[in-house]
């Protein structure tokens, strides 16, 4: 099992571009089931997650061709059935649902398991889906949905959390091919679900609203091939802005939607570090000690949920005592006792955390226990004294292309060694 060293101490400076979004890219992927007809996704990132879906996309049938980071897939054939030997490893994996139902109005997927963060139930997919005329069943870890014909319908998809996201990708994606028109109340507004239904209006589909809490879809009879480039990973990006921000000299992150992560260049500039802002460009340099900080996570425009970690590792040596709220999935906070086996001085109450800010951290044996708890850690290490060794480094691969290279070309002393 594969390890990540850093040894801390070393300034960060340079320019890196951001590769293509994550969360963009599986519902995508997922959608070019819709047509018999090719479709060409191009900035698809080179992932774990990434491949999985592919594997899945294969497995239903599609032909899938992938060169750097352009992926071809043509689904002339489709099969309705994913088992659990093919989505266990990936949760987004429930995104090929919604696809299956418009385009074979039935499928059966295995439910891929739990989450390290929190109970994310599909609830809301299943009850857009049967909203929409779907019979669903859930039986034998296995999810089954059924419908002779699927009719346009309004669909309230606001959770106790929030929004659902993937929610929102899915009943979107099974809508295009219903009768009549469908409109989806209490809609996300990520970025990642405008970026998938601008792809799917490439390809035919007619989808107003995207990006706001009301998203209207008349139904279509077919769907035809398109081509499109995923949107950047505005994570990935906050996470290199905080980078920057923990040991930078002067780092610019390129190929970015400043928009996208205008509530984390918000938050750091509220932390007192300089931002410069371009058209796909973002600089951030030092200025003397951070500050405190109180940051409550949200629905988009909101501070993300995927940024909490990465910002409790910038804090966690910030002047004064900040508190971070976790409004999105509560017991997310798997990185805090790995943080403080670095010296951080962290409390949790309930779904907050307390951060005494020190005045450095020391490097650790440490152990990634999810996709950005990891990223967290890796920068921590940038900070601290020493060496830090992070395990489980799979997670950092799921959603960070290259994350090691990058830091790499920024001056950062890490390697990657083979477990």
């Amino acid at each position: 099992m594969d390890k990540i060293l850093i040894h801390g101490g070393h300034p960060l400076s340079g320019s890196i571009k951001v590769s293509g979004s994550k969360n963009s890219a599986l519902p995508i992927l997922a959608a070019t089931l819709l047509s018999r007809e090719p479709c060409v996704v191009h900035g698809v990132p080179d992932l774990s997650d990434t491949h999985y879906m592919l594997q899945i996309l294969a497995h239903l049938g599609a032909q899938v061709e992938r060169a750097s980071g352009t992926v071809s897939v043509t689904a002339d054939k489709v099969e309705s059935v994913a088992p659990y030997d093919v989505v266990r490893k990936m949760r987004a994996s429930v995104c090929v649902l919604g696809p299956l139902l418009g385009r074979c109005k039935e499928a059966t997927v295995s439910l891929p398991g739990g989450c390290v963060i929190g109970d994310r139930p599909i609830d809301l997919h299943l009850t857009g889906f049967e909203a929409l005329g779907a019979a669903v069943r859930v039986e034998g870890g296995d999810v089954k949905v059924f419908a002779p014909k699927l009719t346009g319908a309004v669909i309230n998809l606001r959770g106790k959390f929030g929004p659902t996201v993937l929610g929102t990708d899915n009943v979107m994606m099974a809508a295009v091919l219903a009768d009549g028109v469908t409109v989806i109340e209490g809609a996300a507004q990520e970025p990642e679900v405008v970026d998938l239904a601008n792809f799917l209006n490439k390809m035919g589909a007619k989808i107003e609203g995207a990006g706001t809490r009301r998203v209207i879809i008349e139904g279509v009879p077919t769907l035809h091939g398109a081509e499109h480039t995923v949107i950047p990973d505005r994570i990935e990006a906050g996470t290199f802005l905080v980078a920057g921000a923990i040991c930078g000299k002067a780092v610019t992150v390129k190929r970015v939607e400043p928009e996208h992560v205008r509530s984390v260049t918000d938050a750091l500039t509220r932390c007192g570090f300089p931002i410069d802002i371009a058209d796909h460009s973002i600089s951030i340099s030092p200025n003397g000690e951070a500050k405190a900080l109180e940051l409550i996570t949200e629905p988009y425009p909101g501070f993300p949920t995927d940024m909490q970690a990465q910002m409790c590792a910038l804090l966690s040596t910030s002047d004064g005592i900040s508190v971070v709220t976790e409004n999105i999935f509560p017991q997310r906070y798997m990185h805090v006792a790995e943080l403080k086996r670095m010296g951080a001085q962290m409390q949790l109450e309930g779904a907050t955390a307390v951060i005494q800010g020190v005045d450095r951290l020391l490097g650790a044996q440490v152990m990634a226990s999810d996709l950005r708890a990891s990223a967290a850690l890796v920068l921590a290490g940038l900070k601290a004294d020493g060496i830090t060794e992070v395990s489980r480094v799979y997670h950092i691969d799921r959603g960070y292309e290259h994350l090691d290279e990058k830091l790499s070309e920024l001056g950062a002393q890490i390697e990657r060694v083979k477990g």
